[in-house]
């Protein structure tokens, strides 16, 4: 008589859990938002889930939501629009108008006039490997303009802003 050298089921179930959650973080990664600097598209307190992938296999897009660390305080991330891409020219007007390789840009994110195009008030060309991000409520968010943060490299980003998962009037992919 042959013996039954089958795994339980429940044993099963013991090891495929902490693999497949192992698994998920490579795609996905929960995070909460702390700041008004994304306004209206995303407020204090919301909940995200970073999307891990998409950038170890493409490259953001202009108007993407990208999360990258904070380069001066351990364990901080930042949640920013792209708005400019590797190669092109950025300039920020007295007007608050976002110049991109000399054409107005035409975008329905941000909230309000830039009062401070700050690094970018004077036209900069980013690098091959830089993007250019602000958040959507322009005048309260510390972004790309800031010495502090400047030009973001595709390596530095986390992911992509995917979905918001609460609370639930917001639920949604997000634009």
């Amino acid at each position: 008589m042959k013996k039954d050298r089958r795994i339980p089921g429940f044993l099963l179930v013991l090891l495929a859990v902490p693999v497949f959650v192992t698994a998920l973080s490579w795609f996905v990664k929960p995070t909460m938002v702390k700041g008004d600097s994304m306004q209206p598209t995303l407020e204090d307190g919301d909940c995200l889930l970073i999307d891990r992938w998409s950038y170890r296999t493409g490259e953001p897009k202009r108007f993407d939501v990208v999360v990258f660390p904070y380069p001066y305080r351990s364990g901080t991330y930042y949640i920013k629009r792209v708005i400019a891409l590797p190669g092109e020219t950025i300039r920020i007007s007295g007007d608050g108008d976002i110049y991109v390789n000399g054409r107005v840009l035409i975008e329905h994110y941000g909230n309000g006039a830039i009062q401070d195009g700050g690094l970018a008030a004077n036209e900069m060309t980013l690098g091959e490997d830089e993007y250019f991000v602000l958040g959507d409520n322009r005048n309260s968010s510390v972004d790309s303009r800031e010495p502090d943060v400047g030009n973001i490299r595709k390596s530095d980003i986390v992911g992509k802003g995917w979905v918001c998962l609460f609370p639930f009037e917001r639920f949604g992919v997000l634009e």
